[in-house]
């Protein structure tokens, strides 16, 4: 069966095609609701036609932005009926066991070690083939494949519009969702790095909001390098974002370095109603800060002298970072207690790049002693440094752009991704709360 849906994106008309192939006459695999859905939707995978109680192997593979393939594999036995739904049947071995209904997604891996799968076009599906394979004797071989599906999964909504932002000395992606409005708006912050990560901005969009995801460098006729950071940026980028018809307040997102940065937006510029904290610092790292061209914040200094390696080559950075509060490294505090918007920090319990739990904690405690309470907090249980949206591979260790080495970012793939559902229901909860209007209230969904 060959089905071909048109995707409208960007003024332009995209063409896909989803691919269900019998490769029996009798095994069928469905994904439901439909085998063309968005990155985050849940998925319900399910085999018929197997013999009653007969055992087969499920497998994913997908191949990201950079060429990289990742792949995964989990033993099945069928119910008397000869079927599976794996929503109720548990892998039985392989990439993961137990009931996982997204299983066969988070736990996809690379051939080689250190790869962060990587999805930033916003403009392409997600495309991954399951399929199903004959086990043989006892489980030691792999026979004959039963059935294939292809599946795409789109990062963003029908009806999502996307615009390139070039104005003044703002470079980054604005995503609209259709409809009147007003809705509620963020600026993401989605890593530091050169270059755009447009696909949590999209999703975002395709959940209600306005998002504007900006570069700090390495695109367009922006710097490829740069040594310090501008406050001013920022500024000009939320003045953009207020400027447009279906926005009225605003607020961050953020992970890693770009922790530090939007705590600094919210402390130093006015009218932020709402900010989150992902895996931070609590301090101002990597490059001095200014604003109106004078500093003002330091940089927290980095001992590499504490950096473990590890036995796959990879490096645990965790604690490389000072206490942030020590008298000596006061200059680089970003002063939160002056923020008026509603912070949520979020934490990793198993965070191997810094102590977020540790920077949170000590937030917390700043807050409290000057009088506020303007903060949630959200701490993930046996989840690493890269939170992201929910359902794509985990990442257990991959190049640090700043080290110029891979790092050990922590977690367990299961717990990883149990923590990535929560939060990104959390995320919308949060924004949704504290940022929307009258006509733009509707629960987080998944």
């Amino acid at each position: 069966d060959c089905i071909t849906y048109d995707l409208y994106s960007c003024s332009q008309t995209y063409s896909w095609s989803i691919t269900s192939i019998k490769m029996s006459s009798q095994v069928r695999l469905r994904l439901l609701p439909s085998a063309r859905c968005l990155f985050d939707d849940l998925l319900q995978v399910k085999v018929s036609g197997l013999r009653s109680r007969q055992v087969v192997a499920l497998k994913a593979s997908s191949t990201d932005d950079k060429g990289v393939e990742f792949r995964s594999s989990a033993t099945y036995r069928a119910d008397g009926l000869g079927e599976l739904d794996l929503h109720r049947d548990p892998s039985l071995s392989g990439s993961y066991v137990g009931v996982e209904p997204m299983g066969l997604l988070w736990s996809m891996k690379a051939d080689t070690l250190h790869q962060r799968f990587q999805k930033t076009n916003s403009l392409k599906p997600n495309v991954v083939r399951f399929s199903v394979h004959e086990v043989e004797g006892r489980g030691q071989g792999e026979g004959r494949t039963l059935a294939e599906l292809v599946a795409e999964r789109l990062m963003m909504a029908d009806g999502v519009q996307r615009r390139p932002v070039k104005d003044g000395n703002v470079r980054g992606v604005l995503f609209t969702p259709p409809g009147p409005g007003p809705y509620p708006a963020v600026l993401d912050l989605y890593t530091f790095g050169g270059g755009l990560s447009e696909k949590r901005a999209a999703l975002l969009a395709g959940r209600g909001f306005v998002v504007m995801t900006v570069a700090l460098y390495g695109i367009d006729d922006m710097p490829k390098n740069i040594s310090e950071i501008h406050l001013d940026y920022f500024e000009e980028a939320i003045e953009f974002l207020k400027k447009q018809d279906k926005v009225k307040r605003v607020g961050l997102t953020s992970l890693s370095k770009s922790g530090d940065l939007v705590l600094s937006i919210a402390s130093f510029l006015p009218n932020i109603d709402a900010t989150v904290w992902i895996n931070g610092c609590s301090a101002n790292t990597v490059f001095p800060l200014y604003y109106k061209k004078k500093q003002i914040l330091s940089v927290l200094p980095f001992d590499v002298s504490k950096v473990v390696s590890t036995e796959s080559g990879a490096f645990i950075t965790k604690n490389a970072i000072p206490d942030p509060a020590a008298e000596e490294n006061r200059a680089s505090l970003i002063p939160i207690q002056q923020a008026s918007g509603r912070f949520l920090f979020v934490a990793s319990e198993d965070d191997n790049n810094w102590d977020s739990p540790a920077f949170v904690d000590e937030m917390t405690q700043r807050l409290r002693h000057h009088g506020k309470d303007n903060f949630e907090v959200l701490i993930c249980r046996g989840s690493g440094h890269y939170l992201e949206p929910p359902y794509g591979p985990y990442c257990a260790s991959s190049f640090h752009g700043f080290l110029g080495k891979p790092v050990v970012w922590g977690g367990q793939a299961k717990s990883h991704a149990a923590a990535e559902v929560q939060l990104w229901k959390k995320i919308q909860e949060f924004l949704r709360a504290h940022l929307s209007c009258d006509s733009t209230q509707e629960k987080a969904k998944l």
